[in-house]
């Protein structure tokens, strides 16, 4: 009878174990980031945000997309925790003269992907299967979100950061809070430091 038990426990610690690291990998965000190799990025000490607008929100979704309300909501996260990364890397805020401007763009999008009945089967017959029509097996359409952060010295572009992640429609502001956050910690994390 014990190991009945035993067996149940073990079953759902089984399955709480992969509903846990399936919520992680919904949650995660891609990032990469491009810099000029011949900038000298070691004495930059300061920074500000680029002088005509501190970023912009593009949407393609649906025909009722408003990107200005989307930029209200998220424009001030995007400015704190990109103001406390850059605080981590001791480079701090000027107005006057910075050394780098920063520019953020929000990018929001739908996407679908579908696979087919035996779309991955060879084109013969010779595996012994009747010709059949192609049916649709599986649809996934899905919200994505790009932040993409910009750093100008000079007129040029140095270094960009690109962050990806599905957007759960249904999500609580708290945790897009969150994920917009970790994307600029993970972007910013990736600055070169010579």
């Amino acid at each position: 009878m014990l190991s009945l038990r035993v067996r149940s426990v073990r079953a759902v610690l089984f399955v709480a174990i992969v509903a846990a690291a399936s919520m992680l990998a919904e949650a995660r965000v891609d990032v990469r980031v491009a810099f000029d190799k011949t900038f000298d990025f070691k004495p930059v000490r300061t920074w500000g945000w680029h002088a005509e607008k501190k970023g912009e929100v593009m949407m393609a979704r649906t025909q009722k997309d408003d990107p200005e309300a989307v930029r209200k909501r998220a424009e001030p996260l995007i400015i704190d925790a990109i103001t406390t990364e850059f605080a981590k890397l001791k480079i701090q805020p000027s107005a006057a003269d910075p050394q780098v401007t920063v520019t953020y763009f929000l990018l929001l999008t739908s996407s679908t992907s579908a696979q087919t009945v035996g779309q991955f089967l060879p084109a013969t017959l010779e595996w012994g299967l009747p010709p059949f029509d192609a049916a649709t097996q599986s649809l996934k359409l899905m919200n994505r979100g790009s932040l993409v952060i910009d750093l100008n010295a000079k007129g040029k572009i140095i270094w960009r950061g690109v962050a990806d992640a599905k957007v759960d429609p249904y999500a609580s502001d708290t945790d897009r809070e969150k994920t917009l956050r970790e994307a600029v910690r993970d972007l910013l994390k990736k600055y070169p430091k010579n």
